[in-house]
């Protein structure tokens, strides 16, 4: 018999061997989760080292969020067949939660991009660059529905494909450009929200990769028609054909109090020649 499977630990000698405090161990005692090794006539609880796997499962599976009567549980009839079982369904949500970490992280450095572009921005200019692809949860607009209706709908429409929150995504508006072209300059048909990491790409808007032509807004939406004009006749001079949709996205509702201050970005796609 090695001689260590003798030993025994004081309760601090056990929780300072495992990095916690002494009273997690006097409640896991009380809960019946880990009980001492055996308990001395002073009253003072002794732990053995071979309940050391036993801690760190414990710890392990808390850290994991795993309740305290799932494990209980578990501890109490340990088999390969339930630990793996619990390990899966654990695993899952940890590749959930870190696709929502993505999700966050990509928003975030899309925010930061966004405030160092203000800090510079040209407002006046109209530039061409260039996008990746991107999925979009879309609804339709619908004429007789107020708008706080139709934010509903696009929210409920991201939910389906595991959008957590708002601030997540980027969101905004769709206008076809073939309404562009026919002078409809101020009724979009859809709005969006961008799905940073969507789990199934199925019945998501996709958003082209490629040239886009951008141009900026700013103040209140009513002068949006205006600037579509001089968007239209920027890239009619420069030979440039716009199609599909153009994206309507507010990129400093987060840092402004007044819709006068407002900036709106507006990103067309460029067919190739």
């Amino acid at each position: 018999m090695r001689k260590e499977q003798d030993t025994l630990f004081t309760i601090g000698q056990f929780a300072a061997l495992h990095e916690i405090n002494k009273k997690t161990l006097m409640w896991y005692d009380e809960i019946g989760l880990l009980k001492p090794a055996c308990t001395g006539e002073n009253g003072y609880r002794y732990y053995s080292y071979q309940q050391s796997a036993a801690l760190e499962t414990i710890l392990m599976l808390r850290e994991l969020n795993v309740s305290l009567e799932e494990i209980k549980q578990f501890m109490q009839n340990r088999t390969i067949d339930r630990f793996e079982a619990l390990l899966q369904e654990k695993i899952a949500e940890l590749n959930q939660t870190i696709s929502h970490l993505k999700s966050v992280q990509k928003v975030l450095s899309g925010h930061q991009q966004d405030m160092n572009t203000l800090r510079s921005l040209d407002l006046s200019a109209i530039t061409l660059v260039e996008k990746p692809c991107s999925y979009l949860a879309a609804v339709a607009a619908t004429a007789d529905l107020p708008f706080e209706k139709e934010v509903e709908r696009v929210i409920a429409e991201a939910k389906k494909y595991q959008l957590r929150r708002l601030h997540d995504a980027s969101y905004g508006s769709m206008t076809p450009v073939e309404n562009l072209y026919q002078g409809n300059f101020s009724a979009y048909t859809a709005l969006y929200i961008e799905m940073p990491l969507p789990a199934s790409k199925k019945g998501l808007h996709l958003r082209p990769a490629g040239t886009y032509l951008r141009a900026f807004c700013k103040g209140s939406w009513d002068r949006l028609p205006d600037r579509y004009r001089e968007i239209l006749d920027y890239a009619n001079k420069q030979g440039l054909s716009l199609y599909g949709y153009a994206y309507e996205t507010g990129i400093n509702e987060l840092v402004i109090d007044n819709m006068d201050d407002y900036i709106t970005q507006i990103e067309i796609p460029v067919k190739p020649k």
